[in-house]
């Protein structure tokens, strides 16, 4: 992918990709005080589509308002924002990625306190590909559990989507790598199953398909809602409660969801197979729906795409 060719838009204005930089005493950079986004574009047989890009929207917003930080612009306006950089962005961006944080102190110093730095705000348009793998996506993913623990609601802002938070994750992922995995999934406090690095965790057992609640300590995931409400039409019903470790041992399934991940089935969890140690049939069934709905290929989840 040529980045060069890219647009970023920072701050209300296009920029080239070279051009778009910030300074070494950004607050965010040293104390991870920002929020960011994950966003995938798919080609459809109307164009190219953002998915569910209000929902993601008001999500940026809700995270910035959690830490603090005041974003000058609305939904409306990201939205639009959002439309820009995609239409500017060569044919294979697929993942957009707004983020906005607390920047320079006009004085040109630095300290833990952001009370008085600037907002920035920048939208970013790269490739993506098959986040895990292709293959993967189809025998599904080789997962660990991590020895990194998910920090509990007491110390950390989870269901805001902080930069700052992803440190645990990015060990975790360091952690995973080492041990000659595709991805890791963290236990939290009370030692029950919370997600992976940046991945819900759904598991088929008994027939019935189980995630684990918001109280455990995850981010409340926009694909994962998309998921939950896949499920329910297609007749099955996700049960969101606490899942303890061994749990995932004894599964018929389990899958990632997220919108790098999208729906990767895992195939073994510490090196126990998972079920037949591929996708099973219901997360088939769910990768399938979540394709139809990307593609533009359901008439029931149209709304869920925003045309560029």
């Amino acid at each position: 992918m040529k980045m060069t060719r890219a647009k970023v838009w920072m701050d209300g204005q296009l920029v080239n990709f070279e051009d778009a930089k910030v300074h070494v005493l950004t607050h965010g950079l040293h104390y991870g005080t920002g929020v960011f986004e994950g966003i995938r574009v798919y080609e459809t047989s109307q164009g190219r589509a953002i998915f569910r890009l209000r929902e993601h929207m008001v999500r940026f917003l809700e995270s910035a308002k959690m830490i603090e930080l005041k974003v000058p612009y609305s939904v409306d306006e990201l939205c639009v924002a959002c439309r820009d950089v995609v239409r500017g962005a060569p044919a294979d961006g697929d993942y957009l990625r707004p983020i906005a944080y607390f920047g320079l102190n006009p004085q040109g110093n630095i300290g833990v306190n952001p009370l008085r730095m600037p907002t920035n705000v920048s939208i970013a348009c790269t490739h993506m590909g098959a986040y895990v793998g292709k293959e993967q996506l189809e025998n599904g993913a080789n997962v660990i559990t991590s020895s990194w623990e998910k920090p509990s609601s007491r110390s950390a802002l989870l269901t805001a989507k902080a930069t700052g938070n992803y440190l645990n994750s990015v060990l975790a992922r360091l952690e995973a790598i080492k041990r000659g995995a595709d991805e890791a999934i963290m236990l939290n406090a009370d030692g029950t199953v919370a997600e992976g690095t940046g991945e819900n965790i759904f598991l088929v057992r008994r027939g019935k398909i189980l995630t684990p609640p918001l109280s455990a300590g995850i981010l409340e995931g926009i694909t994962r809602d998309s998921i939950i409400t896949l499920a329910a039409e297609m007749g099955s019903v996700v049960v969101e409660r606490d899942i303890a470790r061994a749990e995932l041992y004894t599964a018929d399934e389990v899958f990632m969801t997220g919108t790098a991940a999208e729906v990767t089935p895992i195939g073994t969890i510490d090196g126990i197979s998972v079920g037949k140690g591929k996708a099973g049939p219901v997360t088939k069934g769910l990768q399938s729906a979540f394709a139809q709905v990307v593609k533009g290929e359901d008439p029931r989840h149209m709304a869920w795409l925003d045309l560029v």
